[in-house]
């Protein structure tokens, strides 16, 4: 733990959530962090930071020298998804503290070698920006699923259809939407933030099969349209919906249990709880049809979300103070895994996947999608 007031902190990349958060730096989102240092490789996006900052933080021309630069003791990575892990490794072994942009990276090997690294460094903080897990609504979801509220989980699906994008989103070009710059579509560039949630509270699926489609409403190399079931370990069974096509689209998480359902949806959450629960009802009932009696109930959360200044100022009050960490960075691989299988299964015929995936088979496929070399 430290003493003082303030952390000094370095963003690599000054993209478009770089400077996004550096936006939210400079509105005193995040009173706990000074901002000592930024890192680009591009020259224009470089002199943009300079244009917004002026003299108050060092720049730098590579990760590297920010990293060994001693200008910041934590380092914010906002690089494409590919370099996560790497940039991550390479600020752990320095002695920095790290978050990371989701998703934790492209592939679970690669998530797997920064885990190792960040174990390796317990006296560090590793995080990740699950902003969600800020929201009062998705913690107050979690919260009662853990408690049991809704007795054992039976089915659980989200329907995430309104991540809308046109296609000038994707003509903007860049890494984006590429397997070789991005290493998928919806799922690593939209669903990460979705699929961490989606295990935060009901738990991690051990099995999962999907069909993906590709460049079927966008003119783009990777997935904008996904289906997968998933088994948990209970027999649960879940799906997941998600496209970048339908416009208003739909957020909606509805998880069912043997006590009732839950169902959130535009920020809001909404219970129906049985009266028995449902094998006891299904053991007694003799009248043919029928359900158990149910009470409705409408859940207002309290607190206010902070998104992803809320991650910040959270990531610097622990290593200040010692605060529990929003989202561990060792949980990152998490979501990543279901995105994975969600792939992999597509890329196999659509059968089931276990997880946690077949690791050397999923790279093999994405390498071939990449040009016959992963990126690093």
């Amino acid at each position: 733990m430290k003493s003082m007031d303030q952390v000094r902190y370095g963003i690599i990349g000054y993209g478009k959530i770089g400077s996004q958060h550096v936006k939210k730096i400079l509105e005193g989102k995040v009173p706990s962090l000074k901002l000592t240092a930024i890192a680009d490789t591009d020259p224009q996006r470089l002199a943009a930071a300079r244009e917004a900052l002026g003299d108050s933080v060092r720049y730098f021309s590579s990760a590297g020298a920010l990293i060994s630069s001693g200008a910041a003791e934590a380092v914010h990575i906002c690089t494409p998804h590919y370099l996560h892990p790497s940039l991550a490794i390479l600020a752990l072994n320095a002695g920095l503290h790290t978050l990371v942009e989701k998703p934790a990276g492209v592939y679970t090997r690669q998530v797997k070698e920064m885990n190792r690294v960040a174990k390796a460094h317990p006296e560090l903080r590793f995080a990740m920006d699950f902003n969600q897990r800020t929201d009062p609504v998705f913690i107050q979801a979690r919260n009662m699923v853990k408690a049991g509220e809704l007795g054992d989980i039976v089915h659980t699906h989200w329907l995430i259809t309104n991540w809308y994008r046109s296609q000038s989103y994707y003509d903007q070009g860049g890494w984006r939407a590429t397997w070789k710059g991005e290493g998928g579509g919806v799922l690593l560039n939209q669903n990460p933030h979705n699929l961490d949630m989606w295990q935060w509270i009901v738990g991690m699926p051990s099995r999962i099969r999907a069909q993906a489609y590709y460049g079927r409403h966008r003119n783009i190399e990777v997935e904008d349209d996904v289906i997968a079931m998933a088994e948990f370990p209970n027999g649960a069974i879940g799906t997941y919906i998600t496209t970048v096509i339908d416009a208003p689209g739909t957020n909606r998480l509805e998880i069912d249990g043997t006590l009732g359902r839950m169902v959130v949806e535009n920020g809001k959450i909404h219970v129906d709880k049985l009266e028995m629960p449902e094998p006891e009802f299904n053991a007694t009932w003799t009248k043919g049809l029928g359900k158990p009696k149910m009470e409705g109930l409408d859940i207002k959360p309290e607190g206010e979300y902070t998104s992803h200044p809320g991650i910040m100022e959270n990531f610097c009050q622990s290593i200040l103070n010692g605060t529990p960490l929003y989202a561990d960075g060792l949980e990152g691989i998490n979501g990543l895994e279901i995105s994975n299988a969600i792939h992999l299964s597509d890329w196999t015929g659509g059968g089931w996947v276990d997880l946690p995936v077949d690791e050397e088979l999923f790279c093999k496929l994405l390498s071939e999608k990449c040009g016959g070399k992963l990126p690093e």
